[in-house]
């Protein structure tokens, strides 16, 4: 739901729920490796934003504080994998949304084409970052990542 209007979700396929676990799997691994306490890695996660948006992303990456059940700040980073029913709300409302809650790092995976848009929160603003291997998570948390070439050479045909 997101500004009280529910949005219908298709269900997921083989392609999008590979790429979802592959990239879920990578960060898992990239993030245990820094020992960070404070940033998780989480798949389908419900972020209740408001009484009136509650978004689903595909994965987040969240820093800070976090013990509830379901999230009530924004994440750091947000991964949206693209699919052919819901990718021009992954590009529009929820890029939007994503940008007017200040997510610091939105990528949108495309399992069809197998390339990654990266945009990073730059004074308020989406700006796109399509080469970006350094993700600063917080200031004692920065993690390399080649996401673009990392989901290049998926083999998802």
């Amino acid at each position: 739901m997101i500004n009280g209007h529910p949005h219908a979700m298709s269900p997921s396929i083989r392609k999008h729920q590979f790429i979802c676990g592959m990239l879920g799997a990578k960060l898992h691994e990239l993030l245990g490796k820094k020992q960070v306490e404070n940033c998780s890695f989480y798949s389908k996660l419900d972020w209740i934003v408001n009484e009136n948006t509650v978004v689903r992303p595909d994965i987040m990456i969240v820093c800070g504080e976090f013990k509830d059940d379901f999230l009530r700040f924004p994440p750091t980073l947000i991964v949206e994998v693209l699919s052919a029913s819901t990718s021009m709300k992954d590009k529009n409302i929820k890029y939007k949304l994503y940008e007017e809650q200040k997510v610091k790092y939105y990528i949108l995976a495309n399992p069809d084409t197998q390339t990654c848009d990266i945009f990073e929160l730059q004074n308020g603003i989406y700006v796109a970052v399509n080469e970006a291997k350094k993700f600063v998570l917080q200031d004692d948390c920065k993690m390399e990542f080649d996401i673009s070439t990392f989901v290049a050479k998926l083999n998802i045909n």
